[in-house]
């Protein structure tokens, strides 16, 4: 009898440590595919219905709100750390990457100058800015170069062959054609006047 009882305790013990073992070994998924079944979840109705329900929870948007002070400072200093400055030089090296931003913030940019032509001390150091000596030296080499020149021609060639360019022009042209005529008729009606009495 003794035999049999040790045996049992044993053989449950057993059993245990295997299911054991078989649950832990089953549930470890590898991480593509817990990213796989996540986004699909999240595609579905259900997991849009309850992201909407997560974002309409009013505790939610409190933390969200406190949060993104937290964000701000974390990328203010991000961003003015050594780290950062590194970073965004070797970034604006890249021509795509400049011009994507100089897009982006093109409108922004626009509403910043005009804003700033306004103010009447941003003018008047932009006056002494462009009244610097050095400043208009090193224009002046610029617009002299032989590259600065070969753009501007690009540039000129380019609205010439403009179709919107060519229209302008050509109205400008009829309306000028018609002054003239204009003039030429009141000038020979002057003169028939003239002669007539």
């Amino acid at each position: 009898m003794p035999k049999k009882s040790l045996v049992l305790p044993l053989l449950i013990s057993g059993l245990l440590l295997t299911g054991c073992a078989e649950v832990d070994t089953s549930s470890q998924m590898d991480y593509e595919e817990t990213k796989k079944m996540v986004v699909d979840i999240l595609k579905t109705d259900d997991g849009k219905k309850a992201i909407k329900d997560v974002m309409n929870d009013e505790t939610m948007k409190e933390t969200l709100i406190m949060d993104q002070a937290v964000v701000s400072d974390t990328v203010e200093k991000a961003l003015t750390s050594d780290q950062g400055t590194a970073f965004w030089k070797k970034s604006f090296e890249d021509p795509k990457f400049s011009e994507s931003v100089a897009k982006s913030m093109r409108t922004e940019n626009e509403t910043l100058l005009k804003d700033l032509m306004k103010d009447p001390e941003y003018r008047t150091m932009m006056i002494d800015v462009l009244k610097d000596p050095e400043l208009e030296k090193e224009v002046t080499t610029i617009l002299k170069s032989a590259e600065y020149r070969k753009h501007v021609q690009a540039v000129m060639t380019e609205t010439f062959e403009s179709p919107l360019f060519k229209a302008k022009i050509q109205d400008l042209i009829l309306k000028a054609v018609e002054e003239v005529a204009e003039q030429s008729g009141s000038k020979e009606e002057a003169k028939e006047e003239g002669t007539g009495a």
